[in-house]
């Protein structure tokens, strides 16, 4: 009888034992003095897919012989002594199977943290108990830490070679607009202070100030154009134009740089080169500022050539040097504003780095393409330029009634171009095609023109240009999504833009215009992109 109350005893204090055990965020078991488990929680049968009686009373090292083949048992025999080790990341992963949340944080096992210490009655130690953590949560923590200090340091050092490069841009800029301000300012001052200037003097004088005014004016001509373009408001006045004349009318203006450092520029024009639709000073200013690039890094005594020629249905502009070419790690970078390959003040050459991004703004514009090739420094480089021909309409009063066309009879547009030529012949093409034009000059007068219309007799696309003054397309087609429908707010809208990059259809799509229509703007295109809108249907035409 008086073996009971110590059975019942035994018994309650293993249950509470177990009890304990399995109330743990961790692995935890426990073997006796032979290594024999006597206590597997209830984290160890999950992470083992054992369960306890399948492994108390058995060998530790029998169940997980890979302990002693990997050197762990003597962490058990020195627990026996007394000592305690601490195993760390994955020593114990062949006991475990690794769940499959902490292979989606990217682990291929399990990281743990393992503590193999001695079990005591308090006499004497009697077995082992060993802890495992899962510390897979605290490592990805650290991981995404790691990941969002790196992302921080990587936008600050963005944001330092932003800062560097607005400091050496800031500085070329102050440098080359001092640099033909002093030569005009010292040449006045001389010609103020003497009271005998003779004749050779004055016109040599007058030579370099009307010099270097001029390269002053050409600075801020590009500083002023990629102001335009970044506001939108550069205007082209689109024309028919002959690629040839844009060309020769260039190379007579860079011709007189050309000879100052006997540079010979050949001109080859091409027979079948097509009209190009353009604006005849902008198309100038691409050639020149191409002449002008390749003379600059040409030394004296080398070669320009300038080409035209047909390219399938268009026209290439080609201008080639026996110049110092660009290094391959700078050839990407060509065409982007505000960086040249040397902005030290040690550079051999002036300039603001604004004249190729120019070109590329400029023939983008018109709907075309230029790239750069170059086999390597002092090797020369060529500059390719290719424009669309003009279709076969004439820009002014397009024909475009033809049975081609979609019929815009009834439908009610709205055009929205703050320039009146242009306004002017949006209203002009739309109306041919039977449409009914309301014509507004601003974002304000649009809106007023839908808020003063009846549900009925809302417009059923609105037509507008994107670079406008104060309040451009993106503003208006804001605020015509904020209305309800019955007030116009699901009126399909198509952009009209001189824009006409990827980025730019992309952004204008984003904004909640249905397509996109660029600039010099082709009637058909226009109408058809009309008529889809009115239909329902998505389009975009470059």
């Amino acid at each position: 009888m008086s073996s009971q109350p110590s059975t019942e005893t035994g018994r309650f204090s293993a249950a509470l034992v177990r009890w304990f055990a399995d109330l743990s965020h961790q692995g935890l078991f426990a073997t006796d003095g032979d290594l024999r488990v006597i206590i597997w929680n209830r984290w160890m049968e999950i992470h083992s897919h054992r369960a306890a009686g399948e492994v108390v009373g058995r060998p530790l090292l029998a169940l997980y012989p890979d302990l002693a083949a990997r050197g762990l048992d003597q962490a058990y025999r020195d627990a026996l002594e007394g000592r305690i080790s601490v195993m760390s990341f994955g020593l114990h992963r062949h006991l475990l199977r690794l769940p499959p949340t902490n292979r989606d944080l990217g682990f291929d096992e399990m990281p743990q943290s393992a503590r193999v210490g001695p079990l005591s009655d308090g006499d004497a130690v009697v077995g082992t108990v060993t802890t495992i953590e899962d510390i897979s949560g605290r490592l990805a923590g650290e991981g995404e830490l790691r990941k969002q200090i790196e992302i921080q340091r990587s936008a600050r050092l963005a944001a330092e070679r932003a800062l560097r490069s607005k400091d050496e841009f800031l500085s070329v800029v102050s440098h080359e607009m001092r640099t033909p301000l002093n030569a005009v300012l010292g040449w006045s001052r001389i010609l103020l202070d003497r009271q005998d200037v003779d004749a050779d003097l004055l016109a040599r004088a007058l030579q370099v100030i009307h010099r270097n005014a001029s390269a002053q004016a050409r600075m801020i001509d590009d500083l002023l154009d990629v102001a335009r373009l970044a506001s939108g408001k550069l205007r082209l006045e689109m024309q028919l134009v002959e690629p040839a004349a844009v060309t020769l009318a260039a190379v007579d203006v860079i011709s007189p740089s050309a000879k100052a450092k006997e540079i010979e520029i050949r001109t080859h024009l091409e027979a079948g080169a097509p009209p190009i639709l353009g604006d005849p000073h902008r198309l100038q200013q691409v050639v020149s500022n191409l002449l002008s690039n390749a003379v600059k890094f040409t030394e004296p005594g080398g070669l320009v050539e300038i080409r035209v020629s047909p390219v399938g249905t268009g026209t290439r502009i080609q201008v080639s040097d026996t110049g110092h070419g660009i290094s391959p790690a700078f050839l990407p970078f060509v065409f982007d504003r505000f960086r040249q390959s040397d902005s030290s003040s040690a550079r051999r050459h002036g300039g603001l780095g604004l004249g190729l991004a120019l070109v590329r703004e400029l023939v983008e514009l018109h709907g075309g393409t230029v790239a750069v090739d170059s086999p390597g420094e002092e090797r020369g480089s060529t500059f390719v330029v290719d424009l669309p021909a003009a279709s076969r309409q004439s820009p002014g009063r397009p024909s475009v009634g033809g049975s081609d066309l979609p019929s815009l009879a009834g439908l009610r547009v709205l055009v929205v171009e703050d320039e009146a030529d242009a306004r002017e012949l949006l209203s002009e093409v739309l109306s041919r095609c039977g449409a009914i034009v309301v014509a507004a000059s601003s974002c304000e007068e649009a809106l007023a023109a839908i808020h003063g219309s009846p549900p009925d007799r809302l417009p059923n696309v609105l037509v507008s240009d994107l670079g406008m003054p104060e309040e451009d397309g993106y503003h208006l087609i804001r605020s015509l999504r904020r209305l309800r429908p019955e007030e116009g707010g699901r009126i399909p809208a198509v952009a009209v833009t001189g824009y006409a990059n990827s980025d730019d259809r992309q952004r204008a799509l984003a904004a909640g215009y249905r397509s996109h229509v660029a600039k010099p703007v082709d009637p058909r295109a226009l109408v058809s992109a009309v008529a889809d809108a009115a239909r329902g249907e998505a389009g975009d035409v470059s």
